[in-house]
């Protein structure tokens, strides 16, 4: 998004003020080809734009060939421990391997998985977690520090980069939400590497997209990251629709319909709760960039919606469709879900 530079995955390329890319990971077991395909022509039909599948064992490396074959978007393996698992996974059709050298082992074997990329040209993702800092940098800093990530971050880079390769995307994860923008602030000074950001185990789907949100807001807005992703113990799809969001209520990214509703309140005498998550649903694949207001009452209902291009506001059992603020119809209120999709596919 900044002043990175870039970097080909696959067919997308990141970095260098390139559009920032949603990243998810499969949690299917991906040995089985089938289901892990149709979980990722799921995402990738949700908004997803670089998909990640665990590689714990060989078999896993055999099946991204299978899997490459059926699906568009980048794929990225995601190794640990083991160098030939890294190794295969390229020669397996991997168009990115993420990689924390810290727990590959000797330097004689995080050179051998930088030699098979160097020879395909395939970038690695160097990645560090606060849960696996290193002990002497735990004890430099007094504990897991921002800076302590840092620096585990650029030595892997430097060790890298003295093997002679320098197709590298950087990534620091913390669950502490204030560590890991502090973290990133610190070595996008540092660094003109992609960075793809995101906050580690951040948690259930309400814990989860707050601290994301939080989290990558900030670093975000700074014009910091290059690809993100919102971890959620969950549904994949789910983390596509937060992502998607935090995208565009930055700004970062333009389509599709963002939906605005009121808080209910005494006056509501409509099922707004049930009517907004309906309208949210029945909008999520329709691939128009319009604001869309949804109000319980006729009292704020003209007036707030006049931002919209479209709004309906709810009465007793009947409802008004409004265009920019201006009342088109009145409909009964089981009608009005209708109405304002003829609206939508109108406008």
């Amino acid at each position: 998004m900044g002043s990175s530079k870039t970097v080909k995955i696959g067919n997308r390329v990141i970095g260098g003020g390139n559009p920032v890319l949603i990243q998810s990971m499969t949690n299917t077991k991906t040995q089985d080809v089938p289901a892990t395909v149709a979980q990722i022509k799921k995402l990738a039909a949700a908004g997803c734009d670089i998909i990640r599948c665990a590689v714990p064992d060989m078999e896993a490396a055999k099946a991204l060939a299978q899997i490459k074959k059926q699906i568009e978007i980048p794929l990225v393996a995601d190794i640990h421990f083991d160098y030939k698992l890294a190794i295969a996974a390229m020669e397996y059709g991997a168009d990115k391997i993420r990689i924390n050298p810290g727990n590959i082992g000797a330097p004689d074997k995080v050179r051998a998985v930088v030699d098979a990329a160097k020879e395909r040209e395939i970038p690695i993702r160097v990645g560090v977690n606060s849960g696996s800092l290193e002990k002497n940098l735990i004890e430099k800093y007094g504990g897991v520090t921002a800076q302590g990530l840092v620096e585990s971050a650029i030595d892997k880079v430097h060790m890298i980069e003295d093997m002679g390769y320098a197709n590298l995307v950087i990534s620091i994860k913390s669950s502490d939400v204030r560590m890991c923008v502090e973290a990133h602030r610190q070595l996008a000074k540092q660094t003109e590497y992609p960075l793809h950001v995101g906050i580690t185990e951040a948690g259930t789907l309400l814990s989860g997209n707050i601290k994301s949100a939080v989290g990558l807001g900030i670093i975000l807005y700074q014009g910091i990251g290059d690809t993100i992703r919102v971890s959620l113990t969950g549904d994949p799809s789910e983390e596509i629709k937060a992502a998607k969001l935090i995208l565009r209520t930055l700004g970062l990214r333009k389509g599709g319909i963002e939906v605005v509703s009121c808080p209910t309140c005494g006056r509501t005498q409509i099922d707004l709760i049930s009517l907004a998550n309906k309208v949210e649903d029945m909008v999520a694949d329709i691939p128009k960039d319009l604001k869309i207001a949804v109000m319980g009452c006729v009292v704020n209902g003209p007036g707030e919606a006049r931002e919209a291009d479209l709004g309906i506001a709810g009465g007793k059992g009947e409802g008004l469709v409004m265009r920019r603020g201006e009342i088109i119809k009145k409909v009964p209120e089981g009608e009005l879900l209708n109405a304002l999709r003829e609206e939508i596919m109108n406008f």
